[in-house]
């Protein structure tokens, strides 16, 4: 099942809030296409030199890029999204324009389209200049490990996208999804930062309790039993 609305697949009725909901969905995808198509070519030429120069470096480079990833999203979702800068001079202001608005429009509106993702506008100051400096190097080093980085940064946008719009089957899906939406609760938003994996947060000690845990993966251990139904 694939569905987007508040209904969670129940009804197909189209009401006032299921039409503001795909609305907001739309918008959210909208800033999301030039972000993949252009990361999306990047990435993949940047990985086929690397791949050409040395296959095998250049794919454990690229796998690198991938874990990198992994623990960036946590880092920067933690202590940057979460992260507070206050106004002040000089840096204290820089920091604080481009860094204190972006999360907290999100926690306090979820499912607005605008508060979603990022853009090109947003990452490419801090992707540009290490992708120059890559050019400078053999590209199965710094090259394909960016081109794996950069292509876990653009499926990550996808998923956090999904879990606010759409209802998959698959475990994994429903996992996250239960995983991303408590974050967003009163009570989890100071745990749970991982985004496309709890992983990190088991590292880090930011772990839902145990009870909570409980209450929000029992029904999928079950449903994926053997045994279940």
């Amino acid at each position: 099942m694939n569905k987007s609305g508040p209904n969670l697949g129940f009804s197909t009725v189209e009401t006032a809030t299921a039409i503001r909901w795909a609305d907001e969905a739309r918008t959210s995808r909208h800033r999301l296409y030039p972000t993949t198509v252009v990361y999306a070519l990047v990435t993949a030429l940047a990985l086929a030199f690397a791949l050409r120069s040395a296959p095998r470096i250049g794919a454990a480079s690229w796998m690198a890029g991938v874990l990198f990833w992994t623990w960036a999203e946590y880092m920067v979702h933690r202590f940057v999204l979460h992260g507070v800068f206050p106004d002040g001079p000089g840096l204290k202001h820089v920091l604080h324009k481009l860094f204190d608005h972006l999360h907290v429009e999100h926690h306090q509106r979820p499912w607005d389209g605008n508060h979603i993702n990022g853009t090109i506008k947003d990452t490419s100051p801090f992707l540009g200049p290490v992708f120059l400096l890559a050019l400078l190097l053999p590209p199965h080093t710094l090259l394909a490990f960016l081109a794996g980085f950069t292509q876990a940064y653009v499926v990550e946008e996808w998923v956090h996208h999904s879990v606010h719009f759409y209802h998959f089957d698959n475990l994994y899906f429903r996992y996250i999804k239960r995983h991303h939406l408590y974050h967003h609760s009163r009570v989890g938003a100071e745990r749970g930062y991982g985004l496309t994996s709890g992983g990190w947060d088991v590292v880090y000690g930011t772990r839902f309790p145990a009870d909570v845990r409980a209450a929000l993966y029992e029904s999928l251990r079950r449903s994926s039993s053997p045994h279940a139904g």
